[in-house]
């Protein structure tokens, strides 16, 4: 019994050892040893940045075409969509009215024509009576005013003649340009006239198509303001090429160039009208698509620190920087309006030769201790 009770005793004395001993943390030291962090030294380089505007896209010329007579729509001989050239033929309208002022005036012209000959014949009988005294210089000047008389209604005659020619003209319409059919919201059997609400159709022109954004004050004199002694339109002129990005987000193949800006400045929003012209041989671009006009603008020397760099605080950026030492501290910097792809372009806050901590900042603490692995800083274009 007293055996027993024994070794029950020395087996609670062995868990318990055990336990203590489980309970106690392994002494590694490893916490209190500085993590590695990518860092990179700021040096000045070439960078790019890509400014992006919203955009819309205009026809060299958008055509409204209207019937200037009244009259149904006969035939419609051009579909939506459909590419016409200059000269075809579009639409015919029925007006009948207009077919019989064309009679009506040819027989006007007849008629006046038949009074001309009748007064021209008057005159040459008067003419020798008058030579032989039978009759008074009088009939003859007053056979001579008949004659003339007669040969301006004649004249007027052939003027209305000639208008209902025009007026019957008008019944059929022909394409004033090479375009783009845009919609047709009349259908055959529609009345129309010159006072109709809506166009036949709107002709677009889109061999070169005119993309319009706009500009504020500053973005202008930032953009411009490098050749003071140049006028404002030479700066202009003299702007890199332009690059239209599409709504489905591809780039536009063909670069375009800026060619005027509005002369006003809108007073309630403090923005400028710019346009530029693309070709658009292929008639990929149609009027009224919304875009994009990206306008590259190269920064030299610039201090690039990567936007993942970068923390924000109360509306300031910030970024960690290294001592020789190997210790954090956190630095406001002074950033442009516009990035560089991925990055930012420091104005102020920083210098070039200071290191600053590239991965990780959001595990950072002010005065921390780190192990600095220094990275190449890598720059991209928006």
């Amino acid at each position: 019994m007293q055996t027993t009770t024994t070794r029950i005793a020395g087996m609670m004395a062995t868990a318990l050892f055990l336990t203590a001993c489980g309970s106690k943390p392994p002494e590694t030291g490893y916490n209190d040893q500085p993590q590695p962090y990518q860092v990179t030294a700021l040096t000045p380089a070439p960078a790019v940045i890509n400014i992006d505007y919203p955009a819309t896209v205009r026809g060299k010329q958008n055509i409204e075409i209207r019937p200037k007579v009244d009259g149904y729509v006969q035939q419609i001989l051009a579909d939506e969509g459909a590419t016409v050239k200059k000269g075809q033929l579009l639409f015919r309208i029925q007006a009948p009215q207009y077919e019989q002022e064309v009679l009506t005036a040819m027989a006007a012209v007849k008629s006046a024509e038949a009074g001309v000959n009748t007064a021209a014949m008057q005159v040459k009988k008067v003419q020798p009576l008058v030579k032989k005294e039978i009759v008074s210089n009088y009939e003859l000047e007053s056979a001579q005013l008949a004659l003339q008389a007669k040969e301006a209604e004649l004249a007027q005659a052939k003027a209305s003649l000639q208008n209902a020619r025009v007026n019957v003209g008008y019944t059929t319409i022909y394409s004033p340009a090479d375009g783009i059919i845009g919609t047709l919201p009349y259908k055959i059997g529609s009345l129309v006239s010159s006072n109709s609400p809506e166009p036949l159709t709107t002709l677009s022109d889109i061999s070169t198509v005119h993309v319009y954004f706009s500009f504020n004050e500053k973005q202008l004199l930032d953009l411009t303001g490098q050749d003071t002694g140049k006028s404002l339109d030479e700066k202009i002129h003299s702007l890199p090429p332009v690059q239209l990005i599409l709504a489905n987000g591809n780039a536009y193949p063909e670069k375009g160039r800026i060619e005027t800006t509005g002369g006003l400045i809108n007073t309630e929003t403090g923005a400028i009208s710019m346009r530029a012209a693309f070709s658009n041989t292929a008639g990929l671009i149609r009027s009224g698509s919304s875009a994009v006009i990206r306008i590259t603008q190269p920064v030299n020397d610039a201090l690039v620190v990567p936007a993942k760099a970068t923390f924000e605080l109360q509306g300031k950026k910030f970024v960690y920087t290294v001592d020789t030492a190997g210790v954090t501290r956190s630095r406001e910097i002074a950033v442009k309006e516009f990035t560089a792809g991925d990055s930012f372009i420091i104005t102020g806050g920083v210098k070039r030769g200071e290191k600053i901590v590239t991965e990780g900042v959001g595990s950072l603490k002010e005065g921390m201790k780190i192990k600095p692995v220094l990275q190449p800083v890598t720059t991209a274009s928006r």
